[in-house]
């Protein structure tokens, strides 16, 4: 018994992050996968069911982790990015939730022949559009900053909104089951209890917190796990005082640490960001392997009817009403009303609240899970399927990251830049001189005037379409900052540090730790004082494109003991720094871009002149 609940919660993590990965590599949300492999281990090969795996336990567990995913999203949200669209994100959690909420009660009754009790829980529960899908969608999507920003508050902010919409129509309910005839208000104070409770303890919680880390009064390996246990701590003791009421504390505590000065939430971000993506990989299995075919027997058709009322009604209807004397224009609106995928917090409320009614025999509870989860499932399928394209057609996505950031100006620096820009490349230069950048920007390159680790840079410096860092400034510190500060934007793949000749000849214990630096530019031996020697001496970069005539080995013979190739570009366009040992073998269609000193007459008579461009 134990060797099977072992295997079936492994199996679990490793399909799990299994489908994360399958999901970069394919650039589809992780969702598509996650919920295909639930329902090919619960329902279609029986080898998972979670209710015997983890019986009681299920719907805490469950609750537990979407209040972590919950905090991790609310500590991204800045009330200064809510310049220009903050009214129209509040009407949209406000006005937006009542006619979604208004519309989808009605289909479910007249559709699926819901008594309008049931039917408003239903609408309520399926109000929210839950950043469980919204944020991994925005990282595939990647539409501009405005649309981003609008969806990623709406998603966050709604998810307890709905939660509580969806709890006082459950109350509602049972009230009027369990005390026929009672007062409006002993319909109404359970809402106000909680409320009230998940405001004070999400406030003082965060506040409390905050403090603690402003002062740093804990040890750095403690710091992920104290926050940790304060999230489940706050969210535990508001549920148990009001039922749900844990959803809109963690909530609150989140978007108030995100917004206290002073407080370090960096490596709690990385660690909570992390967690929430281990935590939604298992969870849509879980429910997905919930799903029986028999479930869907009651409401055939009908539920596709509500669905379609959902995406192609109340979505957009909600957000053109919303949107009023915003400023967005018909595309960023689209755009906003196409996406609105429900997520784990419907999903688990709706089996909760299901076996609940069940309980107290309330006609229609058999039918709240099956209608829940199509419009789960659709809405998910649909974002996933068509918002890239969408976004694209419209024209509101941000280009693809082939865009590069170079520290440290000099004339190898700009050189490169002016041959990647030719290319098609967006570059940025940044130094903290103004002299190197008034002459990049007398040569019409791109530039940022400043530290490009300071608190301006996180504020000014436009990174859209910018994926790499190359560190080439002539100060180590900067190179090491810059890399430590963009690993995790970029990936620590795309971060690369052009080593001085002091770190070239130090002795390993003068020598920085990889985790501090990035790779090695242009490779493990190569200086930037051995590069600026070779401009020195007259050498250009100079691009080549290889053809079949004139291919990889017969361009290493013409170019040898004169330089050294600094780029290749794929027919593809994609982009490989040389010399960092993982560049493929280059072929026919391929473009070269090489550092090297003026060729002689009689190698110069060897090179096709096609294939001889100066980028210089």
């Amino acid at each position: 018994m134990q060797e099977g609940i072992l295997l079936a919660l492994t199996s679990i993590i490793v399909a799990g992050i299994a489908a994360q990965w399958l999901a970069w590599r394919v650039k589809v949300p992780a969702i598509l996968f996650l919920l295909m492999i639930g329902v090919l281990l619960g329902p279609m090969l029986g080898w998972l069911s979670p209710d015997d795996l983890f019986g009681d336990l299920l719907f805490p567990i469950v609750s537990l982790a979407v209040a972590v995913i919950l905090f991790e999203g609310s500590l991204t949200l800045h009330f200064h990015e809510l310049r220009g669209v903050g009214g129209f994100i509040w009407r949209l959690v406000s006005i937006g939730a009542a006619v979604s909420w208004g519309v989808a009660s009605a289909a479910a009754h007249y559709f699926v022949g819901l008594s309008w009790e049931m039917a408003a829980l239903f609408g309520a529960l399926v109000v929210v559009t839950g950043p469980t899908v919204i944020v991994p969608l925005l990282r595939i999507v990647r539409p501009v900053p405005k649309v981003a920003t609008v969806l990623r508050w709406e998603g966050i902010v709604i998810d307890p909104i709905g939660a509580l919409l969806a709890v006082l129509v459950f109350e509602f309910i049972i009230t009027q089951i369990e005390h026929a005839g009672s007062g409006l208000l002993s319909v109404l104070w359970p809402f106000i209890r909680l409320v009230g409770l998940g405001l004070i303890f999400g406030m003082g919680g965060g506040y409390l917190l905050g403090l603690v880390l402003r002062r740093h009064w804990l040890p750095e390996f403690l710091i992920n796990v104290v926050v940790l246990a304060c999230v489940l701590a706050v969210f535990t003791l508001s549920n148990l005082l009001a039922d749900e009421s844990g959803l809109l504390a963690v909530t609150v505590m989140g978007i108030l640490l995100a917004n206290m000065r002073g407080v370090p939430l960096a490596d709690v971000l990385h660690f909570k960001e992390s967690l929430t993506i281990l935590f939604i990989s298992g969870l849509f299995i879980l429910l997905a392997a919930r799903i029986h075919p028999a479930m869907f027997s009651a409401i055939g058709l009908s539920a596709i009817l509500v669905l379609l009322t959902i995406q192609f009604v109340a979505q957009p209807l909600k957000v053109w009403l919303s949107a009023i004397g915003s400023g967005l224009n018909w595309r960023e609106k689209l755009m906003i009303a196409w996406i609105g995928p429900r997520g784990i917090v419907a999903a688990a409320i709706s089996g909760l609240f299901a076996l609940k009614l069940s309980q107290h025999g309330v006609a229609g509870a058999d039918v709240l899970v099956p209608l829940t989860f199509i419009v789960i499932v659709g809405t998910v399928v649909s974002a996933s399927l068509t918002a890239r394209p969408l976004a694209q057609r419209l024209g509101v996505a941000l280009p693809e990251d082939k865009g590069l950031l170079i520290v440290g100006i000099n004339q190898l620096s700009r050189k490169i830049a002016q041959a990647l820009k030719k290319q098609g490349y967006r570059v940025i230069l940044a130094d903290t001189s103004y002299g190197d950048i008034r002459q990049a920007r007398m040569e019409g390159l791109e530039t940022f005037y400043g530290n490009p680790v300071s608190e301006a840079a996180d504020r000014r410096l436009d990174l859209v379409g910018i994926g790499r860092l190359l560190a080439m400034s002539a100060q180590p510190e900067i190179n090491n900052l810059a890399a430590v500060r963009y690993r995790h934007e970029f990936g620590a793949g795309n971060v690369y540090v052009l080593k001085t000749p002091q770190e070239l000849v130090g002795t390993a214990s003068q020598r920085l730790s990889e985790t501090f630096t990035g790779r090695p530019l242009f490779g493990e031996k190569v200086s930037s004082g051995e590069l600026l020697g070779l401009v020195e001496q007259g050498a250009e970069i100079t691009t080549t494109r290889l053809t079949q005539t004139f291919g990889w080995s017969q361009y290493q013979s013409i170019y040898a003991n004169r330089g050294l190739v600094l780029f290749m570009i794929s027919p593809r366009g994609l982009l490989f720094v040389h010399g960092s040992g993982h560049e493929p073998t280059p072929g026919d269609g391929w473009v070269i871009l090489g550092l090297y000193r003026p060729e002689s007459e009689s190698s110069k008579e060897d090179l096709p002149e096609a294939t001889q461009q100066s980028a210089s």
